[in-house]
């Protein structure tokens, strides 16, 4: 039987500081990580400080030589740039290092499709995907005409071969007008949930934040807490885009109340904009909720910069004026006090437990300000309203009376309205 050939893929990264821009080291960093995440080792890097990018190579002319030498010197056999290419500056780089290309969000694109699990986060992945290969064909080709065959690590598209590009642009045309098509009957189906849900007057907490930040942590360990079911645990993982999928869990505290916990995709600087627009659908779920978690991993030296992008990817996607609590997780190798409240931020340590009790007291007083307590005298005939009361609200007293049951109950405003002819005060 004939071995296949395993190629090893060995990146050289490219990156413009541009205009002396201070999270440009951090950039790089994670360039090199989500390079590590599709098992490319990296032998080398180059960086260069401009004012703009060149508009044909990005970078300048003379680094060009310098990729190339340092190519040879390495036997490196992938470029990856830390910015989203033009086609034509893909195919000029590849024109002139005779090496194979590619740019940050073709990295994330197929991180994604890896980790992709769901039907729909499939779909999502893959219309990203299209829509970016979509202008740059001519180049892709090139591009797989110099990969040749061959299995290994890196990038699905391998050895492709090559075919006519009209025949594949109106087939990728085709593909994205399905996928989006699915993907709206997808969104509709969310919808009607989200409509029940605001029928029964559930909150809704979701927790938002960086790439890696904790969040399923954070979800894991208040099911924990709280001894529900192992089977409702989520998938997490010290790795890069460990959830893309939504989950959608039901917190249940000890005192008959509750409120829907949602897990979202984590975000990362330069996250392509295609996939931003794909994954709407499943960000939605932040904008409907009554209370954000942003979590932040303040052991991270750059978590300021990580807000800063969570932020502004959640205006983008339209996710705004939503009460948020600010949730410093992994204090336990940040080297700061903790567990720890001060106004709407509260620092905790997920991986140990700790601070949770905190968290829960934090989203009690932001999703439950609507409750009441009152005294009710509930006659003996209307034994269902009792019952109800017992099952959905937190019971404080209760006395049997001449006229009827007398109890002290805590309860949402909406229901206190309900029976308001049974409150004595």
């Amino acid at each position: 039987m004939k071995e296949v050939e395993v190629i090893i893929e060995r990146g050289i990264l490219v990156g413009v500081n541009l205009q002396n821009d201070q999270n440009f080291q951090y950039s790089m960093e994670e360039l090199a990580n989500l390079s590590q995440a599709l098992e490319v080792e990296i032998v080398g890097e180059v960086t260069q400080n401009l004012e703009r990018i060149n508009p044909s190579h990005y970078v300048g002319t003379g680094k060009i030589e310098e990729i190339k030498r340092f190519i040879d010197e390495t036997d490196a056999n992938l470029i990856i740039f830390n910015d989203e290419l033009s086609p034509s500056q893909i195919r000029n780089l590849e024109h002139d290092l005779e090496c194979k290309v590619i740019d940050r969000t073709m990295l994330i694109l197929d991180i994604f499709d890896r980790r992709a699990k769901t039907r729909e986060a499939k779909m999502q992945v893959e219309l990203a995907q299209l829509q970016y290969m979509l202008p740059r064909l001519v180049g892709l080709h090139a591009s797989l005409s110099r990969q040749g065959g061959g299995t290994g690590g890196g990038f699905r598209n391998r050895g492709a071969g090559e075919t006519k590009l009209e025949l594949d642009r109106r087939k990728i045309e085709d593909q994205i007008a399905k996928l989006r098509k699915d993907l709206i009957n997808v969104q509709e189906q969310r919808e009607t949930q989200r409509k029940k849900r605001r029928k029964n007057e559930i909150p809704v907490v979701s927790l938002v934040g960086y790439t890696n930040a904790g969040k399923s942590s954070i979800m894991n360990q208040l099911l924990r807490k709280l001894g529900q079911e192992e089977n409702k645990q989520v998938f997490e993982k010290d790795m890069l885009f460990a959830t893309l999928d939504t989950s959608v869990r039901n917190i249940e505290l000890p005192d008959k109340k509750s409120f829907l916990l949602t897990d979202t995709v984590g975000f990362v600087s330069k996250l392509p904009h295609h996939l931003v627009k794909a994954f709407r659908s499943t960000l939605e779920e932040a904008r409907e909720a009554d209370l954000l978690l942003h979590v932040v991993d303040v052991s991270n030296e750059e978590y300021r910069f990580m807000m800063d992008v969570t932020n502004k990817t959640l205006k983008d996607v339209g996710v705004e004026d939503i009460p948020t609590v600010y949730v410093y997780n992994k204090s336990d190798v940040a080297d700061v006090n903790y567990p720890l409240v001060s106004g709407d931020n509260i620092w905790i340590s997920a991986r140990e437990g700790m601070g949770l009790d905190e968290l829960i007291q934090k989203i009690r007083q932001h999703i439950f300000s609507n409750y009441l307590t009152c005294e009710m005298l509930i006659p003996y005939d209307k034994g269902d309203i009792a019952a109800y009361l017992s099952a959905n609200a937190l019971i404080k007293e209760m006395e049997y009376g001449e006229r009827g049951t007398i109890i002290k109950v805590e309860l949402k405003e909406s229901v206190m309205k309900k029976y308001e002819q049974y409150v004595i005060k």
